[in-house]
């Protein structure tokens, strides 16, 4: 049988990990995630340029690297859709 003791525990645990999905969903979800990501895409394709020689290599990598970013944010709202009308 479950003591008091046991089921305080369990329950502590379960806070512990919902703060901590919690704290992972505000990060996935933070502009300061999308603004990382945004800047190290950007570095990421200035090297690719850079070393295959393309003309400016400074202002070519803004586009890609602002596509990338604007697909990751659409992806929240597919997902909302989806979850709404799709899966159900």
């Amino acid at each position: 049988m479950t003591t008091p003791t046991q089921i305080q525990q369990q329950l502590d645990e379960i806070k512990a990990r919902n703060q901590r999905v919690e704290a992972d969903k505000a990060w996935e979800t933070s502009w300061t995630r999308r603004l990382i990501i945004l800047i190290f895409t950007y570095i990421v394709i200035v090297i690719f340029f850079l070393i295959v020689r393309l003309p400016k290599p400074f202002v070519n990598a803004v586009v890609p690297s602002v596509a990338f970013i604007l697909s990751t944010m659409t992806v929240p709202l597919f997902k909302k859709w989806w979850l709404k009308n799709i899966k159900k």
